[in-house]
């Protein structure tokens, strides 16, 4: 099953082989470096999925995943953190913002597809 995949990282490099990887799998992906540019992308793109990076510049994860939940266009989209911040404080601050999914860098790609259906 394919799945619209927004991906939010600020390190383009990893966002474009995180896409190309999921788009080898039939998924249909869009990429945004920053949560301004990923709240734009949500109510154009209108995915299934969105994969946040944490740490960001500016606005971070646990912010957009609020600001996305807050917004009832984007409330049934499941979040999925990917990032390099592994304790369990964050695991538990992603709970409080509202992620279906905490994943620490580096994810295989077998995990991430579990949480994209």
């Amino acid at each position: 099953m394919s799945a619209r995949i927004l991906i939010v990282d600020d390190n383009l490099d990893a966002a474009e082989l995180l896409g190309e990887i999921l788009q080898l799998d039939g998924h249909a992906t869009w990429l945004a470096q920053d949560a301004r540019a990923a709240l734009q992308a949500a109510h154009r793109f209108r995915p299934d999925v969105a994969i946040l990076d944490i740490g960001m510049r500016g606005m971070n994860g646990f912010d957009l995943a609020r600001a996305m939940r807050a917004d009832p266009a984007m409330a049934s989209i499941r979040l999925v953190a990917l990032t390099g911040w592994a304790s369990e404080d964050y695991r538990q601050r992603a709970r409080e913002a509202g992620f279906d999914a905490y994943l620490v860098k580096p994810a295989g790609i077998e995990v991430l597809r579990a949480y994209l259906v």
